[in-house]
């Protein structure tokens, strides 16, 4: 694993509980609206022979569990992100050592690896999925800026539907790459599902693409009325953020 970043705290990311969150870098998108490019592009592969990335230090998986041996009984659980994490190969193992501490683990996947989420999932080693819905299936490749085997994303889709696990799927909402019409595609993709959030985006950072940075996001408004189409598709379906 390459670990690029870890927050202590957030009460936020895990539904319901405390938790901590663990960030891979290394991704196989290239969003344009993504507000982590320290963690897209990590110099040297995903081999972790190169410890550094664009400046940014990777930290030690043994300074990592020193934490964590020390949040026992203050935290609940661990949000592993990214980055894509399921692109580590060492993904299970890694899991297995954050679970042998007694912590829930909530994975937060691109969807692109579904051979890794039903590997996970029946190990039983992630408590909760959350899977980024980037576009409807023929926008895919423009949105995330990289090659998709769709076929893939559908899959994922299926295997977390039928996990008997908690997940939510979520859907960063960009003018200009989404539009009202694509939630009704968007939806029939997950057609049946517990929970759908919509989450504007932030320009106010740098982005992987900086034509991005500082766009305005859609209106309060312009949102709700996407996630009134939502909620024909799944049980809950809600702006967040």
């Amino acid at each position: 694993m390459i670990i690029g970043g870890l927050e202590k705290l957030t009460l936020l990311d895990y539904p319901e509980h405390l938790a901590a969150i663990i960030f891979t870098q290394g991704c196989n998108f290239r969003c344009r609206y993504c507000y982590n490019p320290m963690l897209v592009w990590p110099d040297g592969g995903l081999d972790g022979k190169n410890k550094k990335e664009k400046g940014f230090p990777i930290i030690d998986q043994k300074d990592l569990f020193l934490f964590l041996e020390n949040r026992i009984g203050r935290l609940d659980g661990v949000v592993i992100t990214g980055g894509e994490p399921t692109l580590h190969h060492d993904l299970p193992d890694f899991i297995k050592k954050i679970k042998s501490l007694g912590y829930l683990v909530k994975l937060d996947s691109n969807g692109t690896n579904p051979d890794m989420l039903e590997k996970l999932i029946n190990e039983k080693l992630i408590d909760y999925i959350a899977m980024d819905l980037k576009a409807p299936l023929e926008k895919y490749e423009s949105v995330v800026g990289a090659a998709v085997n769709c076929n893939n994303i559908k899959k994922s889709v299926k295997i977390i539907m039928n996990s008997g696990l908690p997940y939510e799927f979520r859907t960063t909402v960009v003018p200009g790459l989404l539009i009202e019409d694509d939630f009704v595609d968007m939806g029939k993709i997950i057609k049946g599902a517990k929970k759908w959030y919509l989450q504007k985006f932030k320009s106010d950072t740098e982005l992987v693409d900086k034509n991005y940075q500082a766009l305005p996001s859609y209106s309060d408004k312009e949102m709700e009325s996407f996630a009134v189409i939502g909620k024909d598709y799944a049980d809950i379906c809600e702006v967040r953020g």
